[in-house]
């Protein structure tokens, strides 16, 4: 490492490009720490940010080309023979074949941030005979994405790029695993929605039959909620103490970064960033969803309900995990763990990217409401890691009860929506 460093320093862009080229054709070249330490070389002014990132995209796009050109060439009986030159064995092809059966291509975007996956899937894109214009769409960008991340990261990190690159590279990796199970789970929600649909019904209607009777089957779906959610709180207790030490880096990480990119001249932007999550916004954000389920809802009160039993449900969780969990925030003042404002937000305008988008059929529509949802959910939190309200830690842990709390009435909204269409024999 320390020599590719030092020719980095004398030859600067060439190296960068070679370097990321030779590791994509599977080298075993520190690609990432090498960014993060051009990044570092870019703080110093020895280096042009855009330029670096040009290099380093182009490096990593020849080397993947050249990896799918010659996983095509030479074909799947080749790298069963001579892949393991290549980290590329029997093993690792059925591993990686497996991965793009659940994932399909956009894998190629995220494997980048994937330690021995983004070595090897330009061969096996070849071996597979994926259209090349689908492999350049996504492979290409990932390349991108990759290295702007790391070079930036480096430009930021600053004089501080050894002590940090190691623990954010470590999380870069669990957050593209979340990212890439995320695609999994909406991928497979696509490809199999009328199957859920139909075995779920079935599921219902078999209850149904077993415990004759409507109001019994709604008790014990509620029972069965109700459980898995205290079931996840317990587990979550229990692990508090081991992530302790990882909150304390992560933490720190964060709040490095977010004070060297967003500086004093972010404080108004955050300011408003942060009434997202204030009383009055959200009140009016409730009621845009009561009028747009009066308007356009097909089960208006049972859509009615749910919200109300969402929106009490989020104060008593916020409560109950306080209590649980006692963590004084940076201010030592009240309890921040998991932050009651992220996990409101999160519930309060994930529910309106829920409910908008089910009773609209225009794509531009739903695509603005998704998106707007998402961003005023990250920028809220980002304004409370700013202000030193909260810690990075408290407001991931907001989004993440948040959602849970979020999806599961969101899964029980649509199956007491089934409800009453099932029929079942008395007999």
């Amino acid at each position: 490492m320390n020599y590719i460093i030092q020719l980095l320093n004398d030859y600067g862009y060439i190296v960068l490009l070679v370097a990321l080229m030779l590791e994509l054709i599977a080298l075993p070249l520190p690609g990432e720490a090498l960014m993060t330490y051009c990044g570092y070389i870019i703080y110093q002014h020895k280096m042009n940010w855009p330029v670096s990132i040009l290099v380093a995209a182009t490096g990593t796009i020849i080397g993947i080309t050249l990896s799918y050109y010659l996983g095509s060439l030479l074909g799947l009986s080749f790298f069963e023979k001579y892949g393991h030159y290549v980290h590329l064995n029997k093993k690792r092809l059925e591993k990686i074949s497996n991965w793009f059966d659940k994932y399909g291509n956009k894998l190629l975007v995220i494997a980048y941030f994937i330690p021995g996956v983004r070595h090897i899937t330009g061969y096996f894109s070849g071996i597979t005979k994926i259209s090349y214009k689908k492999f350049a769409v996504h492979s290409y960008v990932g390349a991108i994405l990759w290295t702007g991340t790391f070079i930036s990261l480096g430009k930021i990190l600053g004089s501080n790029w050894e002590k940090y690159h190691n623990l954010i590279k470590k999380y870069l990796i669990i957050g593209s695993l979340i990212i890439t199970f995320i695609l999994m789970f909406i991928w497979i929600y696509k490809a199999y929605k009328v199957k859920i649909y139909e075995s779920t019904f079935e599921l219902l209607d078999k209850g149904l039959v077993l415990f004759h009777s409507l109001g019994k089957i709604k008790i014990i779906i509620a029972g069965i909620a109700v459980a898995f959610l205290g079931f996840s709180l317990m587990v979550v207790g229990i692990i508090q103490d081991y992530l302790a030490a990882e909150f304390n880096d992560f933490d720190e990480i964060v709040r490095f970064l977010v004070s060297s990119i967003f500086t004093e001249k972010w404080a108004k932007a955050m300011q408003i960033f942060g009434n997202a999550s204030n009383s009055n916004t959200l009140i009016l954000v409730v009621s845009i969803i009561v009028i747009w389920i009066l308007v356009k809802g097909c089960n208006k009160i049972h859509e009615l309900k749910f919200l109300g039993i969402l929106l009490f449900g989020t104060e008593i969780l916020n409560y109950v995990l306080k209590v649980i969990f006692h963590r004084l925030g940076p201010t030592q003042i009240g309890y921040t763990f998991p932050s009651s404002e992220s996990l409101t937000v999160i519930v309060v305008y994930g529910f309106i990217a829920y409910i908008i988008p089910r009773y609209s059929s225009k794509a531009w529509i739903n695509t603005i409401i998704i998106g707007a949802s998402l961003a005023i959910c990250i920028l809220s939190g980002l304004s409370m890691i700013y202000f030193n309200f909260e810690y990075p830690s408290d407001v991931v842990a907001g989004y993440a009860f948040g959602g849970v709390w979020l999806s599961l009435n969101i899964i029980l909204l649509e199956v007491y929506r089934i409800l009453p269409k099932l029929k079942f024999n008395k007999n």
